[in-house]
């Protein structure tokens, strides 16, 4: 495929002096990751004076295979991988990493939960307890994420994110599972859970005198990396490095709902990039749309999208009636479309990636697989919101969108309906920014509550 030309301003980020922070601000498709790429790409060119090694880092698998496959050999000198993969290297450099040391995602979920019933059982008429166990999974990893080892900094924390208030009391109760759950964890032999590593990096960061296997750090997407993640990779580069952050606050979807302000960045100058190259005017119209819900209400450093002046086809709503099975229609409209157009059908959840994955051929490449391989022209994927964020299609597709499907039912329950919305909300936003110029919705009985309600001038209703 070949690669985008960077365009007016976006030269002038590419070309920044090599040094310091940086950070660019970007609406979905003004050209964030072709940024990052070229902005890699420079900071390594021998040529350079202040050239060095360059670690670009991405948030999931998916979007760090994609960036390999559309570089189009640039990145000479530049490592690209997940900040896991990082993380777990350079603990591993000082032998505090070994092959089973984090603790995977279920088994934190059980050992919360049996910490969970240990308090219940002390306390026991305490209504705030009878929360699901994902709340309090949850909560335990927005303070891994945060850098919290206190109970005082927890109770001083500004919680943000959740659709009421963490009274002192319900936070002193987290905070004895979460105390329980640790202890629990040194039990099973796992020194780190996925969201604590970053933690113990900044720590052996801090004490750390040997020279900095990176010079320069470019984060793509990284308004999804925690707090304490953004704090460690500012300790990974020399003081005469630089940290080039590139991130879209409205498509957040990792519950973080921090700045970056608040993780140790300080640019000279924030750069907004408010241009959209990748949406037609249509989808364009609808993304905007749901950025302006009440969901999205208070979000600091939100860019607000101009306009794109090329024109497209009008995203469909298809609302299915009878006995037509959702799946069974998607797979059969998506295996049309991708005969000469590239397609993803994206879902929320995995159990609906499942569901899916029965209707469709052996052909389709899975955006939650480790290793992605991408095709140039016309193909057919498959995968959740989270696994397709920084990446586009010609096409995208958005089954189960009714309203008893979407939000997540699961969501719901564990945080209730005012943060099941916003955090749903960013997913719909990703999902149909992905799409360049055709988008189709599906659902049955009543459609999501999420999806704004566009004039009809704007989308095409069809019943199937």
């Amino acid at each position: 495929m070949p690669f985008p030309v960077p365009v007016k301003r976006q030269r002038e980020v590419v070309y920044l002096a090599a040094k310091g922070h940086n950070v660019i601000l970007g609406t979905a498709g003004s050209g964030k990751t072709t940024m990052a790429i070229l902005r890699a790409a420079y900071l390594s060119d021998p040529e350079l004076p202040g050239n060095g090694p360059v670690l670009l880092l991405t948030y999931n698998k998916a979007l760090g295979s994609y960036i390999r496959a559309i570089s189009d050999g640039r990145l000479k000198n530049v490592t690209v991988e997940t900040y896991h993969r990082f993380a777990r290297g350079y603990l591993a450099s000082h032998n505090l990493m070994e092959r089973n040391d984090i603790l995977s995602a279920g088994a934190r979920r059980r050992l919360v939960e049996s910490a969970l019933a240990e308090v219940k059982a002390l306390k026991p008429a305490t209504a705030f307890l009878s929360r699901t166990t994902n709340f309090f999974d949850t909560e335990v990893g927005w303070i891994a994420k945060n850098g919290i080892v206190s109970l005082a900094t927890y109770l001083n924390a500004n919680r943000v994110g959740r659709g009421e208030p963490l009274l002192e009391g319900s936070r002193r109760l987290i905070w004895d599972i979460r105390e329980r759950y640790l202890a629990k964890r040194v039990a099973t032999n796992r020194r780190y859970d996925w969201d604590d590593v970053a933690l113990t990096v900044s720590e052996q960061f801090a004490v750390d005198g040997n020279p900095r296997r990176y010079k320069h750090i470019v984060i793509d997407e990284g308004q999804d990396l925690s707090p304490q993640m953004l704090r460690s990779i500012a300790s990974a580069v020399p003081p005469d490095g630089t940290i080039t952050f590139f991130g879209d606050v409205a498509q957040q979807i990792y519950g973080q709902r921090v700045s970056w302000r608040s993780a140790g960045l300080n640019p000279p100058k924030v750069w907004e990039f408010s241009e959209n190259y990748r949406n037609s005017r249509e989808i364009a119209a609808l993304g905007l749309a749901v950025a302006q819900m009440d969901y999205y209400r208070g979000v600091a450093d939100m860019v607000a999208p101009n306009a794109p002046t090329a024109a497209g086809p009008k995203p469909t709503l298809v609302e299915l009636t009878g006995t037509t099975l959702e799946a069974q229609f998607v797979a059969d409209q998506a295996k049309a479309v991708a005969r000469n157009r590239s397609v993803a059908i994206l879902v929320r959840t995995v159990n609906q990636h499942t569901a899916m994955q029965r209707f469709l051929p052996n052909t389709i490449i899975n955006l939650r697989e480790d290793k992605t391989v991408w095709v140039d022209g016309p193909q057919l994927y498959l995968g959740t919101y989270h696994a397709a964020k920084g990446l586009e299609f010609d096409t995208v597709i958005l089954p189960f969108m009714s309203d008893d499907q979407f939000p997540d039912p699961a969501q719901v329950s564990d945080f209730g309906p005012v943060e099941a919305d916003a955090n749903d909300g960013r997913l719909l936003y990703v999902g149909i920014t992905r799409a360049k110029s055709g988008l189709i919705i599906t659902y049955k009985g009543r459609l999501s509550h999420l999806l704004p309600a566009l004039p009809a001038d704007l989308y095409t209703r069809v019943k199937r």
